[in-house]
């Protein structure tokens, strides 16, 4: 990339400076700080590598304010990433740089820049790791109250980043349940752009913690400049970009501050959660593949594991669980070429048995009168159908009809001197984390499980309320104000002590469907649930937007019955199909209702898709046309690493007569290799023209292969939902 195009950055080029510069480098990107003991930090570039000329050149703009970390007080009209008050009361704090260092791990380098208040006995490191063999770096701060008393922290951003203004557009993810992930592209424009959560459990529901900012005007899938950000928490946050005077947008990301003022002791140290950020000149596919690579290998539990295709129960019998009715699907998803079966909801509570959504959360013991053999006899039955098993828990809440909270009210979250407020079925509560008893009672729940059934292969980790009282019975009163850090501190914790005993155990991360979809959560769990909304149609729209930033590998998307359970809409076996061979493929049906063509469709299916399954859960993602453009289609395909084969979805959107669709030009293959096309899950009397016919990667990507508008089908089957699932591999 030449240096004048990368002025869309964050730097101004000018004269060569002597301040000593300190260089962040990931694979193929840098991040260079201009460090100068007693002033403070400031950036000088964050894109592609640069070289040793360029870097000389390098000095800090004078057109913004390019502090690496802004405190707030003296400089008050400025956006600050960092306020507190002191013990004395001052309000105001000044970092100026010390030294800084780097430390070697294994795939990566840790940078340190040391900052400290002239003042006041102040620390904070700058912290900064950038990987090696992927283009990523993550930056958070550690504060340290060396002062003699207590510091309150007000403001506590995890990183700023200035962003030179032109025509930059941010893409974002917002949403509800059951429509989570939807996507958008919006410009930059003067004054304040916030995205925060308040959740206090989940926290990508209604917003999400990540965004991509595409530097040469609305962004392009697979073209220009792009800067992707993601706040790696599972609590609540604040992204924050400010637009003002200056030559820059100002992007501040970190926990969300609000009722959340931090009370640093002497002697303590607060880490923020960190910010990973990367930048790529293919466009906002090219950003979403740096994150994808890193997810799978740096974050996610077994990122370099095949995911077993698996039926969840939880659509087919909802709470109507029983000993015969689990050996009946266990067999039949067997039958069709599954390897796992997930018993969900409705199987435990002793003294009140779970029947509906109102009783026995922490009660983790059988329900015998369903269950009358027990897990061992689950167990029995998915050896014996030459199956995995897994099970549904919703450790971190519980109900007011329930052993454990007559045991133990003052467990939950609840204000002082005030009824709890309940959530689902009306009686549900949430357990304070914050509590070591309650982390370990969660603990617990995994740990007797696991201990007593090590055989279970799968759980499935649900979150289904929010805090919505701002109470802890634990924490001081003085204190109240940590809750929600409180919370996802203990989480943490409980997460890594459940991994540290199970590596094995593979772990779904659901939250009423995609609430906690983020990159905090998932450094314990191997996937998550996309949405409760199985609707194959809007499921391509939320796959689509949640592709921007986590991988195929992570996003459970499941075949379902029809009319759906959430929106009623009948779609084609084949088209469900389709859309959920584009994810971690599963199934959320009960298979007694099914038809025999049916399950052999599905067999067909399942077949193909673990032929596929190692480019689409490893593969490169390129994003072709997006259903939120409104061209009648959406599509995507993706690529393996050596470029041999690759998997190419194509999905109609809308039956109209007379419609004109575009030609899909494919990506990211070799354009000197030849492709031989054959199409996956077939319902056609006839094959496509392209079939069986090999084609460049330079026609593929410049010119692209016709779909059909509809299946050719006898007259009884047809219907008006139309997909293709093309195979594609080098000769």
């Amino acid at each position: 990339m030449k240096l004048k195009s990368l002025a869309l950055l964050l730097m101004t080029i000018a004269m060569p400076t002597m301040a000593e510069q300190v260089s962040v480098n990931s694979k193929g990107i840098s991040l260079i700080l201009d460090v100068e003991n007693g002033k403070p930090a400031q950036y000088l570039y964050f894109g592609s590598k640069l070289n040793a000329a360029d870097l000389q050149n390098l000095t800090v703009a004078t057109n913004g304010r390019m502090d690496a970390y802004p405190a707030y007080g003296l400089n008050t009209p400025a956006e600050a990433a960092l306020a507190m008050r002191h013990s004395d009361g001052n309000l105001s704090t000044a970092l100026v740089a010390t030294d800084s260092d780097v430390k070697q791990e294994a795939n990566a380098t840790v940078t340190t820049i040391h900052l400290k208040d002239p003042v006041y006995n102040i620390k904070v490191d700058l912290k900064y790791r950038a990987y090696k063999d992927v283009d990523m770096i993550e930056a958070w701060t550690e504060i340290s109250n060396g002062e003699k008393g207590t510091v309150t922290l007000t403001t506590f951003a995890s990183a700023m980043l200035p962003i030179r203004r032109g025509d930059v557009w941010m893409s974002h993810l917002s949403g509800t349940w059951a429509a989570e992930a939807q996507l958008s592209h919006e410009k930059l424009q003067p004054g304040e752009f916030v995205i925060r959560n308040n959740d206090g459990v989940r926290n990508s529901h209604t917003d999400h913690a990540e965004v991509m900012f595409s530097l040469n005007g609305k962004g392009q899938e697979n073209t220009g400049a792009v800067i992707g950000a993601a706040l790696a928490y599972s609590g609540n946050y604040k992204l924050k970009t400010v637009t003002d005077d200056t030559e820059y947008h100002y992007f501040f990301a970190g926990i969300n501050e609000q009722n959340s003022e931090y009370h640093l002791k002497k002697g303590e140290t607060f880490k923020t959660p960190a910010l990973a950020f990367t930048y790529s000149n293919e466009g906002l596919s090219g950003a979403s593949r740096n994150f994808h690579k890193w997810g799978r290998k740096y974050v996610l539990a077994h990122g370099d594991q095949e995911r077993d295709i698996l039926l969840n129960s939880w659509e087919g019998v909802y709470f109507d669980i029983n000993q015969k009715g689990m050996d009946q699907m266990m067999a039949d998803i067997h039958s069709m070429g599954g390897e796992l079966f997930v018993m969900d909801d409705g199987w435990f509570g002793k003294k009140y048995p779970r029947k509906r959504d109102n009783t026995a959360l922490g009660d983790w013991v059988v329900d015998t009168e369903k269950l009358p053999d027990g897990i061992e006899g689950l167990l029995r039955d998915a050896k014996k159908n030459g199956v995995k098993f897994g099970i549904w828990i919703e450790p971190e809440m519980t109900n007011t009809k329930s052993e454990l909270y007559e045991k133990h009210p003052d467990w939950v979250i609840k204000a002082p001197k005030r009824d709890a407020v309940v959530g689902r079925g009306g009686t549900q509560l949430v357990l304070d984390l914050g509590n070591p008893k309650v982390q370990d009672f969660v603990f617990g729940v995994v740990d007797d499980l696991l201990t007593k059934y090590p055989e279970i292969a799968y759980i499935k980790w649900d979150a289904n309320m929010a805090i919505m009282n701002h109470g802890s019975q634990y924490l001081s009163a003085a204190d109240q104000s940590h809750l929600y850090i409180a919370y996802h501190q203990g989480f943490a914790k409980v997460i890594d002590r459940i991994r540290a005993k199970y590596k094995n155990v593979i772990i779904q991360c659901c939250a009423s469907g995609g609430a906690r979809a983020n990159w905090g959560c998932l450094r314990g769990f191997d996937e998550f649930w996309v949405s409760d909304n199985t609707d194959a149609l809007q499921r391509i729209y939320m796959q689509y937007g949640t592709s921007y930033f986590f991988p195929a590998i992570a996003m459970a998307s499941h075949i379902s019955a029809v009319p759906n359970h959430t929106v009623f809409r009948t779609t084609s076996l084949k088209y469900r199909i389709d859309v959920a061979m584009s994810g971690r493929l599963g199934m959320e049906i009960q298979p007694k209702n099914m038809t025999d063509e049916e399950k052999a469709l599905c067999r067909k299916a399942i077949s193909e898709y673990k032929e596929i399954r190692p480019v689409v859960q490893f593969g490169d993602l390129y994003r072709l046309v997006s259903p939120y453009d409104n061209q009648g289609l959406s599509s995507i395909m993706y690529v393996s690493e050596a470029k041999d084969k690759a998997v190419f979805y194509w999905w109609k959107l809308a039956n109209f007569y007379n419609a004109h669709l575009p030609i899909v030009k494919m990506a990211g293959l070799n354009a000197n290799k030849m492709y031989k096309v054959r199409e996956l899950d077939v319902i056609d009397n006839t094959p496509l023209t392209c079939e069986g016919k090999s084609y460049s990667g330079k026609y593929l990507m410049e010119h692209g292969l016709e779909m059909p508008l509809e299946h050719n089908v006898d007259w009884g089957k047809k219907n008006d939902w139309s997909s293709r699932v093309l195979y594609l591999e080098a000769q």
